[in-house]
């Protein structure tokens, strides 16, 4: 069962500082996964497969 706050929402009853950390979790996680893209599609040699280029990495 889910917890029961009443009708306020959940982030409602957040501190400031449990907010801000989170803040801060979320554009670190966001940071990461914007690397991994761009590190993913940067210096792709044309017509050459993924794998290729990983194992010369």
């Amino acid at each position: 069962m889910t917890k029961s706050i009443g009708n306020k929402h959940e982030a409602q009853h957040r501190g400031k500082k449990e907010r801000q950390e989170i803040r801060r979790t979320n554009i670190a996680r966001e940071a990461v996964k914007m690397a991994e893209a761009r590190a993913k599609y940067r210096n792709q040699v044309k017509g050459r497969p993924q794998m290729d280029l990983a194992a010369t990495a």
